[in-house]
């Protein structure tokens, strides 16, 4: 079984569950989930975790993404994407410097309402089933944050645009709302999820390209280790704290033999463990045994005065 994370590039016309099914024929494995739904019509970055790195999954999700979208101004749709059905059509008589403006307001925390055609539950139901049946329920605006937007390019009545947002950020909403900001409407024409946290579309591989890697016994080379996803220090256990760190027990600082910390020139540097100072307690570690086999990542207790584990990974390094 596999055991990572590979940076898939969905494209378009497959759900986000499809390219996981699709997944599961090529690397004959059934353990394998994805990291946040991408809408079938749009494509990009999709980071897929194998094996014991789907307890990776929700860390994933919570990252900062970044995408690119085109905005097609005068039209709304019952799905906020021109894959819907067209609601009103307004003429669109604004100027480049107008659409500058509008976009520029976005910048920062905004409450944004969820669309209708989501997978977000209300009383136990997907909001996108209650839609397909012609209901419509309230919503409560939730709170997401915009770190970058920039207007790529105006070619009325469509705009580029590229978002780094929180997660929880709807781009397709986003579009509505800046065609309600520019008093014209406004729904996506085409997204592209350039990035997630660390993971790059032109580092990303399609589902084609992954099966003829798998054929060519390559896919170790596309699979990123679970402790790669993480920037703590490398700590070994020491000999009378090997079994503890097995179970997944607390230890304390002396117990590491050695604790490895990677400079700014990325060389690491080797401290033994009863020499790490207070400074150095703030954040996680990644926590080995005496031999090497990397066993999940432990976070500080200040009150006990000991590491806890905060993610396990047994059986990643058998």
């Amino acid at each position: 079984m596999y055991h990572g994370v590979i940076n898939v590039y969905k494209e378009p016309g497959f759900t986000s569950h499809d390219v996981v099914a699709k997944l599961r024929g090529i690397l004959r494995q059934k353990k394998i989930g994805h990291t946040g739904t991408l809408d079938p019509a749009a494509e990009g970055v999709l980071p897929v975790c194998l094996g014991q790195a789907t307890r990776l999954c929700d860390l994933l999700t919570d990252k900062d993404k970044t995408y690119q979208a085109v905005l097609l101004l005068g039209r709304e749709t019952d799905t906020q994407d021109t894959t819907g059905r067209i609601t009103a059509e307004y003429p669109v008589k604004v100027s480049e410097e107008d659409v500058r403006k509008a976009a520029a307001s976005f910048l920062g925390d905004y409450m944004q309402l969820p669309p209708m055609y989501s997978a977000l539950k209300v009383d136990g139901k997907k909001l996108y089933d209650l839609a397909r049946q012609g209901k419509e329920v309230e919503r409560q605006p939730r709170k997401v944050r915009i770190l970058e937007i920039s207007v790529d390019w105006v070619e009325l009545p469509r705009v580029g645009l590229t978002v780094t947002c929180s997660k929880g950020t709807y781009i397709r909403t986003l579009c509505y709302d800046l065609g309600q900001a520019l008093g014209c409407g406004g729904c996506m024409e085409h997204l592209k999820r350039t990035r997630v946290e660390r993971f790059k579309a032109e580092d990303s591989f399609t589902l084609s390209q992954i099966e003829a890697l798998r054929d060519e016994d390559r896919i170790p080379e596309i699979l990123i280790p679970v402790e790669a996803m993480f920037d703590g220090p490398k700590a070994y256990a020491g000999e009378a704290a090997d079994h503890l760190v097995r179970n997944g027990n607390p230890v304390r600082t002396e117990d590491f033999s050695r604790i490895l910390f990677a400079g700014q020139d990325g060389a690491e540097k080797e401290i033994c463990g009863a020499a790490v100072g207070k400074a150095a307690l703030a954040g996680l570690l990644r926590v080995y045994t005496k031999d090497g086999g990397f066993l999940g990542v432990y976070e500080f207790d200040a009150k006990r005065d000991w590491w806890k584990p905060k993610k396990m990974f047994p059986g990643v390094t058998e």
